[in-house]
């Protein structure tokens, strides 16, 4: 079970968060304050898993709240829930693990739940990166990441979605900085999820790698790097 706390000065959005959160069969105990100091004081005398902070309270703001349990000696996962969309690279910045924009959708919020299950088991950490989409700023996790492309100086995320997520990062940094998740350079333009790749066909004129439905190409100056990596040596 995962014990929650959740932080908002208004009392109908405490109440009705709080009530969704409880409606979740993973949910534990769920504590609420109604002010920044409040949920600090609850803090420290209670760890809990996870905390939903509201970003705009009087006294100490969701964001103070979030650096100073940072300090705690075990500091909860932090969720904002908040009507404005404006603080989500500062959010970024104090590695919270989700935003979400109020009003709070279930199927949203079942989400931050999963994201705070798959952070409270021992496993490597899941890096986050912050995408615009529109005028609003997103958060993309590297576990949901299957396969990258390169853009210029950006590069494009691909997760299940049909457009993927751009972001100003190089690939090369993407791929210096996430060979250790599994992922493998494939071609100049093509970082992949090792455990995502459903097919490799690196024989004939035109090696590929398949990852779903989606080819795509590998370079031959990259093949023997590849083959060992997605099928061992002596694959072919």
């Amino acid at each position: 079970m995962i014990d929650v706390l959740v932080a908002d000065d208004e009392k109908p959005a405490l109440d009705e968060l709080a009530f969704l959160l409880r409606a979740d069969a993973r949910i534990g105990e769920v504590l609420t304050a109604s002010s920044g100091a409040e949920a600090l004081r609850l803090l420290t005398e209670r760890p809990v898993a996870a905390a939903f902070l509201d970003i705009h309270m009087p006294g100490i703001t969701g964001l103070e709240l979030a650096g100073a349990l940072r300090g705690l000696a075990m500091p909860p996962a932090i969720v904002f829930v908040t009507a404005d969309d404006a603080h989500a690279v500062d959010a970024f910045e104090l590695r919270a693990l989700d935003y979400l924009l109020k009003p709070v959708r279930i199927e949203r919020l079942r989400r931050a739940v999963d994201r705070i299950a798959l952070n409270d088991r021992p496993a490597e950490s899941d890096e986050v990166l912050p995408v615009t989409v529109g005028s609003a700023v997103r958060f993309v996790h590297r576990s949901d990441v299957r396969w990258v492309r390169a853009e210029g100086d950006y590069t494009r995320l691909h997760t299940d979605g049909p457009s993927g997520h751009l972001v100003r990062i190089p690939i090369s940094e993407l791929e210096t900085r996430w060979v250790d998740a599994g992922f493998v350079r494939v071609h100049r333009s093509f970082l992949v999820r090792a455990a995502s790749v459903t097919e490799v066909r690196l024989s004939g004129a035109e090696p590929t790698v398949w990852i779903g439905d989606t080819a795509l190409p590998v370079s031959r100056r990259l093949l023997p790097a590849v083959r060992e990596a997605l099928v061992g040596r002596g694959g072919s």
